[in-house]
């Protein structure tokens, strides 16, 4: 499913145009990647939680030629899904 079909899907279950809908569901967007750029984790219930993971630096190997490197510390998103997700994923509920 693409974003578009989310709208559509979202628009088509509560009645509303697809314009507002989007709206409303980039918005929700920019407020978790603004959430977490700010060191922040977003949870909601029965669905999951958003949060930042850091990655240490380590040692890595350029595919293309063997030669050692370094790779660089960095910060990455991650999602854990929570448990009404998980029992309706595994056809549970």
């Amino acid at each position: 499913m693409r974003k578009s079909d989310l709208v559509k899907a979202v628009a088509k279950a509560v009645d509303q145009p697809e314009s507002q809908v989007s709206n409303v569901i980039n918005a929700t967007f920019d407020e978790i990647e603004s959430s977490l750029a700010g060191g922040n984790e977003v949870t909601i219930t029965g669905f999951g939680t958003f949060r930042i993971s850091e990655r240490a630096a380590r040692e890595g190997r350029n595919p293309q030629s063997g030669e050692k490197m370094t790779i660089p510390a960095r910060k990455s998103p991650s999602f854990k899904p929570g448990s009404q997700l998980k029992r309706a994923v595994a056809g549970e509920d």
